[in-house]
């Protein structure tokens, strides 16, 4: 089990709601408690996530409304929570694309038993994309595109930016020489380009930020190394 994994809680009971992200975040896994289904959706557009937990009743949008949402834009995994029990419900939440379903009362040894099952169903972290995208941590980057993605958010890319980019992934754990990338990029390792290459350093630390087990390294007069492991 990924202790990296990022939990979307929405629960409109404040008290269940903050004892269960309590309870995730002592297990190790970072958890946005929102306490309605518009919260909810907000929250999944402006932040990476790797796991959805959704109350079905919540004002404003009920969870079901949320996940229709997200099913349009991502395949992550989703927990119904009801204090409802009908086979209907459990059926419109299966149709809609849940991975499971869990009804009130429930143990919170339960619940995360449901969700490493889940996890360990669904290859969580393990890279089955299409030739020519790369898996970088949480992020999908798209080099032919320019597009870094993670979750619901697009990061677009500079054409330089993206060449940077791809050349770290292509040397992922290892050193990429500072010159090779300069002559490749700028055609010209001068001075000038270096500096103009370590700002663009630092706007892909900041692109990949949300994940903390990626690392953008500069290894002193050698180069740069991106770490993901």
């Amino acid at each position: 089990m990924d202790n990296n994994l990022k939990i979307l809680l929405a629960e409109d009971d404040k008290n269940l709601g903050t004892i269960l992200k309590a309870y995730l975040e002592a297990k190790g896994y970072p958890t946005v408690l929102c306490v309605n289904g518009e919260e909810a959706w907000q929250s999944f557009n402006n932040q990476p996530f790797d796991f959805c937990i959704l109350d079905v009743m919540m004002p404003i949008k009920d969870g079901f409304t949320v996940a229709r949402e997200i099913r349009q834009v991502s395949k992550i995994p989703i927990i119904f929570l009801t204090a409802r029990s009908m086979q209907d419900d459990k059926m419109q939440g299966f149709q809609i694309g849940a991975d499971d379903y869990i009804t009130k009362p429930f143990s919170m040894e339960e619940l995360l038993a449901r969700i490493q099952a889940i996890v360990r169903r669904t290859d969580f972290g393990k890279s089955d994309l299409p030739d020519g995208l790369y898996q970088i941590g949480k992020y999908t980057f798209d080099p032919e595109l320019q597009i870094l993605k993670a979750g619901a958010i697009e990061q677009k890319l500079t054409s330089r930016e993206a060449m940077l980019l791809k050349m770290l992934c292509d040397a992922e754990n290892t050193v990429l020489d500072r010159g090779e990338a300069l002559r490749e990029i700028w055609n010209d390792d001068n001075y000038f380009n270096a500096r103009t290459m370590d700002v663009y350093i630092t706007k892909l630390r900041k692109y990949l930020k949300e994940d903390p087990n990626i690392k953008l390294i500069n290894v002193h007069g050698v180069g740069f190394k991106l770490v993901t492991r």
